[in-house]
């Protein structure tokens, strides 16, 4: 998920600007130059990339499928929180069992390094292993063959705060609302990539992220998120939503990243939290925007609508007319000409479209000391456009721009 180009960290790496507020980004130009003379910078980077590939490629045989969902999972080591990534192939179980005299299930894998945290991924369990420490704070399941969750096996757990279920099977007849509705400091709750028909109802009030990707969804069941004031990422790509109904999603109050890409929308949902800073609908059939289609949306900065069939004819001219957006993806549309953009605008991604002219009225409508756009990252390869195609005057115009595609 996401665009592998920007302004900021270092191409394809992921920097982050809050909680859940993620986007990739390259190195700025004015910034290599004064980076590249600080050596001991430089040798310190090249240790963590070293570091990176040795426990990349010490798990990709065993963890290749653990992406939560497409969106990193940061860890933060001050709250003692676990590495996500399996301990398989990378410990020996047998050296965990003779140097922690805590209790650990036959299954899985209790290091004593991080006391809490239980690694039972990969193992190809049929349920959730029974006599779990009381002590467990973070359950890795992923990539096993569970298909129900029931009260019991957590009834001894009383302060879980991660529970990962990717890859597995999970059914909604089989989830027992209560099981999680219990779980009173639970904070994130990853299920993506099951069989689940319907977003769950009870999910605990105090989730922080909820991450549902790739199941089967079409339906947000009565109240769901009703409670749910510290959400601030929830991720329901890959489903078959076709619609949001008004109060779907009320109770969403701190909703930050919404992702909802790939799924059967035929315009852009409604009655969506207007506390969104980012809004995914890449590779849905969009039918056209229209001036109202993100409305109520005052704090939107990253939107996305790759690969959605858009034509220019059904763009409103004054659809991304809000001060707030610094990130628009356009990307594998079918547009012939450039929309147009708010000045304040910083990234621009227009690529693999039908472009044939390059407008500048689309970015500034007028030029001065004070009216210029701030675009630094401008995407138009792959359009029937040229380099030398464009206006001589254009720099005026994008007196800030970093890099330029054409």
């Amino acid at each position: 998920m996401g665009k592998d180009d920007g302004g900021g960290l270092g191409y394809g790496m992921w920097a982050v600007f809050g909680e859940g507020e993620c986007v990739r980004q390259r190195l700025p130009l004015n910034r290599i130059a004064y980076l590249a003379s600080h050596s001991t910078m430089v040798l310190l980077c090249h240790a963590v990339l070293v570091l990176l590939w040795f426990f990349n490629s010490a798990s990709a045989t065993v963890v290749a499928d653990s992406d939560y969902g497409g969106v990193p999972l940061w860890v933060n080591r001050l709250l003692g929180e676990p590495s996500v990534l399996s301990l398989q192939g990378r410990m020996d179980p047998a050296w965990f069992r003779a140097n922690n005299p805590q209790a650990c299930p036959q299954q899985c894998d209790c290091p004593i390094q991080w006391p809490t945290a239980i690694y039972c991924d990969h193992r190809g369990l049929a349920s959730v292993p029974n006599s779990l420490p009381n002590k467990t704070q973070y359950l890795f399941l992923q990539g096993n063959n569970i298909t129900s969750l029931s009260t019991s096996v957590l009834a001894n757990i009383t302060g879980l705060h991660w529970l990962i279920l990717d890859r597995n099977n999970l059914q909604n007849n089989k989830l027992d609302s209560v099981a999680l509705q219990n779980q009173t400091q639970l904070r994130y709750f990853f299920a993506n990539h099951n069989h689940l028909k319907s977003v769950p109802s009870g999910l605990p009030a105090g989730l922080k992220q909820l991450r549902l990707a790739y199941n089967q969804i079409s339906s947000i069941s009565p109240g769901a998120f009703q409670n749910m004031h510290n959400l601030t990422l929830l991720l329901l790509q890959g489903n078959r939503l076709q619609t949001i109904t008004e109060g779907d999603l009320k109770g969403l109050d701190s909703l930050n990243l919404l992702e909802l890409s790939g799924n059967l929308f035929s315009s852009v949902p409604g009655h969506l939290p207007s506390s969104v800073q980012q809004l995914y609908l890449s590779n849905n059939s969009l039918s056209g925007l229209d001036s109202d289609s993100f409305e109520g949306l005052l704090n939107l900065k990253y939107l996305r609508l790759s690969h959605c069939g858009l034509l220019s004819g059904g763009l409103h001219p004054w659809v991304f007319n809000f001060s707030s957006l610094v990130e628009l993806d356009l990307s594998y549309n079918k547009l012939t000409t450039i929309p147009t953009v708010p000045s304040t605008l910083q990234y621009l991604y227009l690529e693999a479209n039908e472009i044939q002219e390059f407008n500048m009225t689309s970015f500034c409508r007028e030029v001065g000391p004070l009216s210029y756009s701030r675009m630094k990252i401008l995407r138009l390869d792959g359009n029937r456009i040229l380099y030398h195609q464009l206006p001589s005057d254009w720099i005026f115009c994008l007196r800030v721009l970093e890099s330029i595609y054409v």
